[in-house]
């Protein structure tokens, strides 16, 4: 049996992976999905002042809140899957949730950003596949918005010019 853990937030982009992973399963009904729900911790500041059922509720209901799509998808196929949610740093939740789990895949979805951007930031898919010894399959999202592909980039060269003229 392949076991494949489908990392999820609730967002468009992870419907992507969703939707793959649903197609693999009509393909091969012998594959076990798990899917994960990773939330960031509180800062400390938060912490200090918060009960930890508290928190924990909180986090329960905002990893409900996020999965109800991906949830809504799978029982519509009719697909089985094991849900999972966990609080701390989303690369290594996903890498230790798929070495705890014995999976033999990790299915994520990305964004589609310019290769200017993606050398830029440190993005989770980035962090995954440096952490982990298990295969990852990256499925594309969606396409980027008009900002993200001239926007960014050019703000990157306006911020890289005054740096060089403050530098002069």
């Amino acid at each position: 049996m392949l076991r494949v853990l489908v990392p999820a937030d609730g967002s468009p982009n992870s419907q992507h992976g969703i939707r793959h992973v649903i197609g693999e399963f009509m393909k091969n009904h012998e594959l076990e999905i798990h899917v994960l729900n990773v939330q960031p911790p509180f800062p400390r500041l938060v912490s200090d002042f918060t009960s930890r059922q508290d928190r924990r509720e909180f986090h329960e209901e905002q990893a409900e809140l996020a999965l109800a799509s991906v949830r809504q998808t799978l029982d519509a196929a009719g697909v089985p899957y094991t849900v999972h949610s966990e609080v701390g740093d989303k690369a290594d939740c996903i890498v230790e949730a798929a070495r705890r789990l014995q999976c033999d895949c990790i299915v994520m979805s990305t964004a589609r950003k310019s290769s200017l951007v993606r050398l830029v930031e440190n993005s989770v898919t980035n962090q995954v596949i440096e952490r982990t010894t298990v295969p990852v399959e990256v499925i594309a999202g969606e396409p980027p918005s008009a900002l993200e592909r001239v926007g960014i980039p050019a703000g990157l060269g306006a911020g890289i010019a005054v740096l060089w003229m403050a530098a002069s």
